[in-house]
């Protein structure tokens, strides 16, 4: 019995997107974050449309708050590490090759001028390499907003394409697929972004008070470290109190270990990050974990999201699994024991 017309085109259509993404590998990133972004959107774009807008205007409008919600961040980004690489690799040079920690009898050597090469030689190619991709960046940017807006107008459409692909009892876990993706998307973005922002701005007076170097740059390097899984914020906190011990003021180490680890590295996890995620997929963090370094490993930046994204519905296949499994074992028990 040849295959139905539903299924022949679902099979040309997943190997037409098997095609594209080989062909289009340039811009595959920028495409998967675009429909990552746009998926995450929806919810909001439906509130613009209850607005009176068009369906045009309200996805015209979705899109261009979305690509100023990246680009703000991303040229802040670019113009503190123009405006302060000289300086913080001045301040990098200056720190000594060595530093020796004692405590009672005991003394410990860290070599700390390996450390400062090698950061010294990722600072400047990095700062190179942005500088030389700032016009590709552009087009990137040009080419995300135009596909958030085309996914928003035609979202309504694609959904019932894909739906059309599958049969109807298996619906239910498309849903239960599709929700668990959703939920991991928010944790991803907006629960970071949130958390991030509020470390951000937590630090900045910590770093004023503390009198630590650059303040407005480590606040901000401390906001965008909440995307790294566990470590997060105390790694700047980290080599602050480094960089304070290293110059003999252990005294000023301590206090930013003691102050600003509470409050920069610890307290947004504590206060923020419980009240925005009542609508995260509750994936936990080891897992989270995994699939960020994972996915950052073997695919580059685009597995900070793609990472964790298949560990959560890996996550949410086998609990329908085990669900459909416990099912089928209460059926087979007799309806009623002797």
């Amino acid at each position: 019995m040849p295959p139905s017309r539903t299924t022949t085109l679902a099979v040309v259509l997943a190997v037409l997107l098997v095609a594209a993404a080989l062909l289009l590998g340039a811009v595959f990133g920028t495409v998967f974050f675009a429909v990552t972004v746009a998926y995450l959107l929806v919810p909001i774009h439906r509130r613009v449309q209850r607005l009176g807008l068009p369906p045009w205007w309200s996805s015209a409008t979705t899109a261009a708050l979305a690509s100023l919600a990246v680009f703000v961040p991303v040229a802040t980004g670019i113009y503190v590490l123009t405006e302060r690489a000289d300086r913080l690799l001045d301040a990098l040079e200056g720190l000594p090759e060595s530093l020796t920690l004692a405590f009672y009898e005991y003394t410990y050597t860290i070599e700390v001028g390996i450390v400062t090469d090698a950061a010294l030689s990722y600072l400047t190619a990095f700062a190179v390499e942005v500088a030389v991709a700032l016009p590709e960046l552009a087009l990137k940017l040009t080419l995300f907003g135009m596909l958030v807006f085309g996914l928003l107008l035609a979202h309504e459409d694609a959904e019932r394409a894909l739906l059309a692909t599958i049969p109807a009892t298996y619906h239910d876990i498309a849903r239960s697929l599709s929700d668990r993706a959703g939920a991991t998307l928010y944790a991803i973005y907006v629960l970071q972004a949130v958390t991030a922002l509020a470390t951000a701005v937590i630090a900045l007076p910590v770093f004023f008070a503390l009198g630590v170097p650059y303040p407005v740059t480590l606040a901000a390097l401390a906001g965008l470290l909440q995307f790294i899984p566990i470590v997060g914020p105390s790694l700047v906190v980290g080599a602050v109190a480094l960089y304070w011990a290293s110059i003999g003021d252990v005294t000023g180490a301590i206090l930013v270990i003691v102050v600003a680890g509470v409050l920069v590295a610890w307290l947004p996890d504590v206060v923020v990050r419980p009240r925005l995620s009542r609508r995260t997929a509750d994936l936990p963090g080891s897992l989270y974990f995994v699939g960020f370094t994972g996915g950052l490993l073997t695919v580059g930046p685009i597995g900070i999201i793609a990472g964790p994204l298949i560990v959560a519905l890996v996550v949410e296949a086998a609990s329908l699994l085990a669900d459909e499994h416990r099912g089928t074992q209460v059926s087979l028990l007799p309806e009623e024991w002797p």
